[in-house]
């Protein structure tokens, strides 16, 4: 068929031209939206600028076609062969493409706006600055394409191959690329923000200067990834691999990493403020210094050797643990889970709820907090619903005034500025649990029940493994010792509440003295 017969033919409203062949032939600027070419040859032809919006082309050769500025927005291209085509500007928006073959095709600037691209072929094809918004890209092969400043956002990578892929200050942010295979990929100064990068491949990726704040990179395979000043704020790497990678000036600034295998790797100058340091594997690191700054503007730097930052990276877990002499019922249970519900929402530091040990005879609560100056505030909380709270908060305030003494400041623990981060730490979670207080309905419940008037223990252990019993109760332990006799008064401790059993001032200096990183 001719070119002339062709057009003829759709002139009269002639659409079906399955199987047709029109190799070499030159279309250019041609409307033939809505025809079906199921199968037709268009290999080396000329459709530059023609409109083919709608069209079916399915199965299609189209090899080496000049398509430059095409419309083929919602056409089926679906298992077709583009190989080399010259796609330039062309406009593929929401088009049916699932398997098709785009080998080392020219696509720059082409417009894939929610594009079906599932399990398509664009090996070492050229994207730059290419628009796919949204489009599902689901087991396609990208390997060793060019993506340089493309617009993915949004888009589905899923299980995706961009092997030696340059998308360089490309925007893939909130796209998912879950389990995608990226290894060797550059992604230096991309745009990965919120986007699910969870087991993802990115062995020896370039991804200095890449905004990854808010991405997951749960499980993720970045060993030996050149992380040089990227944006990990708030990301989540729990149990990703870092072996070897480079996160120099990487700002990590609340980022969640339990698990994380820093194994070999380089933090020197990493921004880490709020940023968890337990529960890390950190054989052969090395970091010379690194910004605890909230801002991470270097205002507060740590500088340590070798094995200071070992000691550092892995330290014991801030904690509070509160231990009830009494064993936890299923009513007491419901009435604490929903009071520390309502005081986590007055209170932010309480970010997640505590651990419980139930035994048969007492009752332990373990709170983790982020730093070993959340711990006397938090505590100071977190005693709330208990019989025991106003005693353990009058301990908690004498042992914070001991240390604003002069004499403790200059001599001893020689960092007033702590003392006062102490002091005001704690200043607002007394205006915090005043509120709390006010809100009645908070702690109705627990003031009824016998299991909130049992006797308390609180003790304290620092980033140093350092404990400290805030308080005791004298009676705490005590029914143990016949428990055939034990009446509802057992578990009245207001007996106790004139009596401040303090730790001694030494005790609490050398807690304090404990402390890391809190000026």
């Amino acid at each position: 068929m001719t070119v002339e017969e062709l057009l003829e033919k759709y002139a009269t409203g002639v659409r079906d031209f399955s199987g047709v062949d029109l190799s070499e032939a030159n279309l250019s600027a041609v409307k033939l939206s809505e025809a079906d070419f199921s199968y037709a040859n268009f290999s080396v032809a000329n459709l530059s600028s023609a409109n083919l919006t709608g069209a079916n082309l399915n199965y299609a050769k189209l090899n080496v076609a000049r398509l430059r500025g095409a419309n083929l927005a919602n056409a089926n291209l679906n298992n077709a062969s583009l190989n080399v085509a010259n796609l330039i500007r062309a406009d593929l928006s929401r088009a049916h493409m699932k398997s098709a073959s785009l080998i080392r095709a020219e696509l720059i600037r082409a417009n894939f706006s929610r594009a079906d691209l599932r399990e398509a072929n664009l090996r070492s094809a050229d994207l730059r600055e290419a628009t796919l918004r949204q489009a599902n890209l689901t087991r396609a092969n990208l390997s060793e394409g060019i993506l340089r400043g493309a617009l993915l956002t949004g888009a589905n990578l899923e299980q995706a191959h961009l092997i030696g892929t340059d998308m360089a200050r490309s925007d893939l942010s909130n796209a998912n690329c879950r389990e995608a295979e990226m290894k060797q990929a550059n992604l230096s100064r991309a745009n990965l923000s919120g986007t699910n990068l969870s087991g993802a491949n990115l062995r020896w990726a370039d991804l200095s200067g890449a905004n990854l704040r808010w991405a997951d990179l749960s499980g993720a395979k970045l060993s030996g990834a050149n992380l040089v000043g990227a944006d990990l704020s708030n990301a989540n790497l729990t149990n990703a691999s870092l072996v070897h990678a480079d996160l120099s000036q990487a700002k990590l600034i609340k980022a969640e990493w339990v698990g994380v295998d820093l194994t070999g790797a380089t933090l020197t100058g990493a921004k880490l403020y709020a940023t968890s340091r337990f529960g890390l594997k950190t054989s052969g690191i090395i970091c010379e210094w690194v910004d605890l700054s909230p801002m991470g503007d270097r205002t507060i730097l740590q500088h340590f050797s070798l094995e200071e930052s070992q000691e550092f990276f892995n330290e014991t877990p801030p904690s509070i643990r509160i231990i009830v002499d009494a064993a936890l019922d299923h009513e007491a249970n419901f009435a604490i889970a929903g009071a520390y519900y309502q005081i986590a929402q007055q209170y932010q530091e309480i970010k997640q709820p505590p651990t419980i040990e139930v035994g048969r005879r007492r009752t332990v609560f373990t709170f983790k907090v982020d730093s070993d100056a959340s711990l006397l505030p938090t505590a100071y909380i977190t005693i709330l619903p208990f019989k025991d709270a106003t005693i353990t908060q009058n301990n908690i305030c004498t042992a914070v005034a001991m240390l604003r003494g002069e004499d403790i400041e200059s001599r001893v623990l020689k960092a007033p500025q702590r003392v006062k981060r102490l002091s005001n730490l704690l200043e607002e979670a007394m205006g915090n649990a005043a509120a709390i207080k006010q809100m009645k309905k908070i702690l109705e419940l627990t003031a009824q029940l016998n299991f909130f008037k049992a006797s308390t223990q609180t003790i304290l252990t620092n980033s140093s493994a350092q404990t400290l019993t805030l308080y005791e109760s004298p009676k705490f332990g005590k029914p143990f010792a016949n428990r055939s006799d034990v009446s509802p008064s057992v578990y009245d401790s207001s007996g106790d509440s004139g009596k401040l059993i303090m730790p001694s001032l030494g005790v609490i200096v050398d807690f304090v003295k404990g402390f890391h990183h809190i000026e």
